[in-house]
């Protein structure tokens, strides 16, 4: 591929939004607040946190502190496990859009599929869409089956999905199943935390491009056109993950890459929630 790959992808409500950003998890405080200002100054314009990770406020900080200006910046947030129900989601996304210090987010997600309430937990969010609060809303940690069961009362079809994903986890029986629906990937942990770099099959193609293994792998992520969050704290560490957008792999090289698929997981499967 000689082509330079995408770096805004267009959702199924024709919103955009930038194929990679910067996940917030496991930070917390000045620290977090630290690094989303640096994500933001290297050129990060997507920022994914969550209620989960005790750190909107940080987030929110961070964004006031910034230069770049708000409308610039595309901005997930994710109903908490313990806030499921349509009332309970309601609540949950007041007060993350207070933490945050914002009077709409970008992309609301429900953060895993929690048995009770996660279908009265999606009509919550098609409210907070249909009031113009959030401008997209989508699902995270769906398969197949907990996609299917949505369908049967949603009124909106999810305009993300965001799953763990890498080379050792593709997936692309989903992959292809949410391209049907217009539904975007965005992967998480796309990078293994660091844990599959060890692989010897990504070393030669790290030496052919000149590039890490971090970048070759969330290389793989884009020139699929899967969006992806990777996480770091450190500025070279951004400026490293963001360099990931200045080339293509060859067709030759993503198959190669395709066939690493091992179905290994860092967090839970979708199907410990049926």
């Amino acid at each position: 591929m000689s082509m330079l790959p995408p770096r805004f992808v267009t959702l199924n409500n024709d919103i955009e939004m930038p194929i990679m950003g910067l996940g917030a998890w496991d930070m917390y405080g000045a620290e977090a607040e630290q690094a989303v200002v640096q994500a933001l100054e290297v050129g990060y314009r997507l920022i994914d946190t969550a209620a989960m990770y005790n750190n909107e406020e940080d987030v929110g900080r961070a964004l006031q502190r910034s230069d770049v200006h708000r409308s610039e910046v595309f901005v997930t947030t994710k109903l908490n496990n313990t806030a499921h129900g349509f009332d309970a989601a309601l609540k949950a996304f007041d007060e993350s859009l207070n933490k945050l210090g914002l009077d709409q987010v970008d992309l609301y997600l429900i953060h895993w599929p929690i048995r009770a309430g996660r279908k009265e937990s999606w009509k919550a969010l098609e409210k907070i869409y249909a009031d113009g609060r959030a401008r997209a809303i989508g699902v995270a940690n769906y398969d197949r089956v907990l996609l299917e069961e949505l369908f049967e009362t949603a009124g909106i079809v999810p305009a993300v999905n965001q799953i763990e994903c890498s080379p050792w986890l593709f997936q692309p029986e989903l992959m292809e199943y949410c391209r049907t629906k217009q539904i975007q990937i965005q992967s998480y942990c796309p990078i293994t935390r660091g844990i599959k770099f060890s692989d010897p099959r990504l070393h030669p193609i790290c030496e052919r491009y000149g590039k890490t293994p971090a970048q070759v792998v969330l290389n793989w992520h884009v020139c699929h056109g899967i969006s992806t969050i990777p996480k770091s704290v450190r500025r070279e560490r951004l400026q490293e993950n963001l360099g990931a957008l200045s080339f293509s792999l060859s067709e030759h090289d993503i198959k190669e890459m395709d066939s690493w698929d091992e179905g290994f997981r860092i967090c839970e499967p979708p199907s410990d929630f049926y």
